[in-house]
């Protein structure tokens, strides 16, 4: 089922997630939704979040950015409850956009070297060391679970000067070509 994704503005994408548990009832099925909604919406990643659900799960698929990162070739993950070590490294600053913030994209300075440990789909518990872009996707889908989003870590005059586009897109005057919930209309 394609979801719709929460835009920015929706009190949801602030809230920090809750953890899951195995055997946790309609989970497979959920995952499924995220991956199709994640497929159609054109992401690479996606968080639980971002379609409504305060709950540790990120799903990724790096591949189609295999061609620019070798290092995410073949990159398809299910991240429950996953826990982010930031490793050495100076940060970079690359271009990111988001789902939840559509028609965006700004520069957001990130480590290019973590280790990552989480449950797969069958919370089966993994420990991996990942770098690059990867790395990258890996920490904005996190910070999602956390209650942030990458804007969070832009600069307050690059803040100020995407204002009147953050309104639009509370104000449910921007589009996008997946099915989006806007913010709740203040009374």
């Amino acid at each position: 089922m394609n979801l719709p994704i929460y835009l920015y503005g929706h009190p949801v994408l602030r809230k920090i997630s809750e953890p899951l548990e195995a055997g946790t009832e309609g989970l497979t099925g959920l995952i499924a939704d995220m991956y199709e909604t994640m497929y159609r919406s054109e992401g690479v990643g996606l968080a639980a979040p971002q379609i409504g659900r305060n709950i540790r799960l990120v799903v990724i698929d790096a591949s189609p950015m295999g061609d620019s990162f070798p290092e995410c070739e073949g990159r398809k993950m299910t991240l429950i409850n996953p826990e982010i070590e930031i490793l050495d490294g100076d940060p970079v600053s690359r271009a990111e956009g988001c789902l939840s913030l559509p028609g965006l994209s700004e520069n957001v300075n990130r480590t290019e070297y973590i280790r990552l440990t989480w449950l797969d789909e069958e919370f089966k518990l993994h420990t991996e060391e990942i770098s690059g872009f990867l790395a990258r996707i890996v920490q904005h889908e996190c910070d999602h679970l956390e209650g942030m989003m990458y804007i969070d870590h832009i600069s307050p005059i690059r803040k100020q000067l995407i204002r009147a586009k953050l309104s639009a897109i509370v104000s449910g005057r921007t589009r996008c070509d997946y099915p989006a919930k806007y913010a709740p209309r203040k009374k």
